[in-house]
């Protein structure tokens, strides 16, 4: 089942945001409870009669994040429908559905109340590090070449994440991860939280939980291909994550060292190895590489809600998350 995305409707305000939330959002006749949707963990204001269920929340309220770039400035939100039992009984008939919500606004400009057109589009963030350079984080598909459609995992499936800085009138660039960090809600310093990357560029994934995470060799100084494999946090029943990561790019001529670098563990070779080449800059990997990179720009990039489902329900299909932008 997927999301009908004309189930949602989005009104941008100056200092807040109105969503309703049709009963077709789910597309198979099911009703729908208000007390099963939440908007950043804040309730709705209301149902009516028709069964559409409303939110209204100020910008900085409901668990929004705020993203700056060159041009706007972005709220998001992510509304989440979570399924209980029908009629009192253990059993339901729907799967639940996430839906990222954004609010843009020109930077240039004074807000104004006229809504905006939503389009719906597969959820990633983006952050401008300086007005000639901007990093993005994206979900790839199996042959990287374009952004994958659905930010539905299962366990057992490998993430494909691209890093890439997009360079102006500049010089060739290379980009690094230096870290990142996967969290249950958009905030890098909330608990439970997994740290991946460490060390300015150290995947240690693979060495410490035995996995298949890797860093893939090179083809283009300007991206960054990572495999991750899909995972849950453990004694938590959501399904949905967040992974933020802090990028860096510096110019392509210097060579790499070890505050700058991509490295990953070989669990075949049992050590670790650099994506440009030169393993001896991961000779940190195990203790400390000191102070994070201080050459090059920086930036940060978002990715999420990404659901990681235990198994794919027999005879179904995974669904699909989409990103509604106002």
């Amino acid at each position: 089942m997927q999301v009908n995305p004309d189930g949602v409707s989005v009104v941008c305000g100056e200092d807040s945001v109105v969503v309703l939330v049709q009963p077709i959002l789910l597309g198979n006749g099911q009703p729908i409870n208000a007390s099963d949707i939440t908007f950043g963990g804040c309730a709705p204001i209301g149902q009516d009669a028709s069964g559409t269920v409303r939110f209204q929340s100020a910008l900085q309220a409901c668990g929004s994040t705020l993203m700056m770039t060159a041009d706007a400035l972005v709220y998001s939100f992510v509304l989440i429908y979570t399924p209980r039992g029908i009629n009192g009984l253990p059993i339901v008939r729907t799967n639940g559905a996430m839906v990222g919500i954004e609010c843009h606004y020109l930077r240039k400009q004074n807000v104004s109340s006229n809504a905006l057109v939503p389009t719906w589009i597969p959820y990633y963030a983006t952050m401008a590090a300086e007005a000639q350079l901007s990093f993005s984080l994206r979900l790839m598909d199996d042959a990287w070449q374009n952004e994958r459609a659905s930010n539905v995992y299962f366990l057992g499936n490998v993430l494909n994440i691209e890093a890439s800085v997009l360079v102006g009138n500049s010089q060739p660039l290379r980009v690094f991860v230096d870290s990142c960090v996967a969290t249950l809600v958009p905030d890098v310093s909330s608990v439970p939280s997994y740290a991946f990357v460490q060390n300015s560029g150290c995947l240690t994934d693979a060495k410490v939980t035995g996995s298949r995470s890797q860093f893939l060799p090179r083809k283009q100084d300007d991206k960054l291909q990572l495999q991750l494999d899909a995972f849950r946090f453990s004694q938590d029943g959501r399904s949905s994550m967040f992974i933020t990561c802090s990028l860096r790019a510096t110019v392509a001529s210097v060579p790499v060292d070890s505050q700058h670098k991509a490295c990953s563990f070989s669990l075949a070779a049992n050590r670790w190895m650099s994506v440009d080449g030169n393993d001896q800059v991961c000779g940190c990997c195990d203790t400390s590489c000191g102070p994070a990179g201080v050459a090059g720009a920086q930036g940060t990039g978002v990715l999420g809600p990404i659901a990681i489902q235990q198994g794919p329900p027999m005879g179904s299909q995974p669904g699909q998350l989409y990103m509604l932008k106002g």
